[in-house]
């Protein structure tokens, strides 16, 4: 199988999960404990995006720079600060300690 092949595939079985979904009756879509998992889903597929691009590398775990910005970000996160200063604040972490030569 080639990989137009597979992503061609691939693309059809979300097309086709994005549309199972619009058969779903608004009952259930609406059940307060469909939207609690649908919220937590989310955000749980997003913490594992994060950590997968910051520690991995390949098949890997490697720590540098990036964990520690990650633990910066979420630290600012969970004292409501802006985004935008969370963001400023993990980028010059990340820059300050390679610049140090502690990660590269």
């Amino acid at each position: 199988m080639s990989l137009w092949t597979t992503i061609l595939i691939a693309s059809g079985i979300v097309l086709g999960t994005k549309l199972l979904g619009y058969l779903v009756p608004a009952s259930i879509a609406a059940h307060p404990r469909i939207q609690r998992i649908s919220d937590l889903l989310t955000v749980a597929l997003l913490a594992s995006l994060v950590v997968t691009q910051s520690i991995g590398a390949g098949s890997a775990v490697v720590v540098d720079a990036r964990v520690a910005a990650v633990v910066v970000a979420g630290s600012l996160f969970w004292r409501k600060v802006p985004f935008i200063v969370v963001i400023i604040a993990a980028a010059l972490v990340a820059a300050g300690l390679r610049a140090i030569g502690w990660a590269a």
